[in-house]
């Protein structure tokens, strides 16, 4: 199939590999991209941590617990260009509707879209919107959290916000907590440990990690050890408590929260971004 130049431009964003080698890959994969960007992989060539830009919404993001914080949301209000984004009027929907959300303690995306403000429906609102803005609008996500504690972070610009649920409160958690959200957002994490990844993730990892040792040339005996090791890799870099805190590198996560409480556990987060 014929592979455009503005493909291969995106692929050589995403993951930081050559021109032709983004070409080759994308004909290898039939224009898949997921697919190439694992091929490139296999091959090792460089990959970014992060895949920007993977759909063209642009909007607003923003996450808020109650004053208790013992319950949070996040939501993401998609727009179709930064202008419009960046307006009063659609800054201002996206906070009064996350207000309601958060008052009302909305449980889903379409209860959400469902529910009363003002005497319209939140689809009819984000329809008037449309037409004031000439952009289609749209609730992209929409996660809650309810636990004993909840922390929020928005990032400077509010294309990137993150949720989080602890087993406990404590005088010390709106720091604790507001350091993890923020961890979060800045190391995008895909899961809280490594019991929670997806087992589809992890065979994906390990066959990944197999093909790259048969091409560096180890012997087959060695193999699986070898793949099981860049999967704790993996483990280390992507799973929260695993994670090297950003504030001191010389701890994880889980030795910054057993440092703050030895009983505290993440019990879960949500982290949305625009383009992802």
């Amino acid at each position: 199939m014929a592979i455009t130049a503005a493909e291969v431009n995106r692929l050589r964003k995403e993951t930081g590999s050559g021109m032709m080698d983004c070409k080759n890959a994308l004909v290898e994969a039939d224009g898949d991209f997921d697919k190439a960007i694992d091929i490139l992989r296999k091959k090792g060539q460089k990959i970014a941590a992060k895949r920007a830009d993977r759909c063209a919404s642009d909007g607003y993001v923003y996450a808020q617990t109650n004053a208790e914080h013992t319950f949070g949301t996040v939501l993401m209000l998609n727009c179709e260009t930064d202008f419009v984004a960046k307006t009063e009027d659609f800054i201002a929907c996206a906070k009064k509707i996350s207000n309601f959300a958060l008052a009302n303690k909305i449980q889903n995306l379409q209860q959400l879209l469902d529910a009363t403000l003002d005497g319209m429906t939140i689809s009819q609102i984000l329809t008037e919107l449309t037409g004031k803005t000439g952009e289609k609008v749209e609730i992209n996500r929409y996660e809650v959290m309810q636990n004993a504690y909840v922390a929020s972070y928005n990032h400077n610009g509010n294309r990137l916000a993150t949720i989080c649920g602890f087993n406990k409160a404590g005088a010390n958690m709106d720091v604790v907590g507001h350091d993890i959200a923020m961890q979060i957002a800045a190391m995008s994490p895909i899961a809280v440990d490594a019991d929670k990844v997806p087992q589809e993730t992890i065979d994906h990892e390990l066959e990944l990690a197999r093909e790259m040792t048969r091409q560096e040339g180890k012997p087959e005996n060695m193999i699986e050890k070898i793949a099981q090791g860049k999967l704790n890799k993996f483990f280390k870099e992507n799973t929260l408590v695993n994670q090297e805190f950003i504030k001191d590198s010389k701890k994880t996560i889980a030795q910054y929260m057993k440092e703050a409480d030895s009983a505290l556990v993440c019990e879960g987060f949500y982290r949305l971004q625009l383009g992802e």
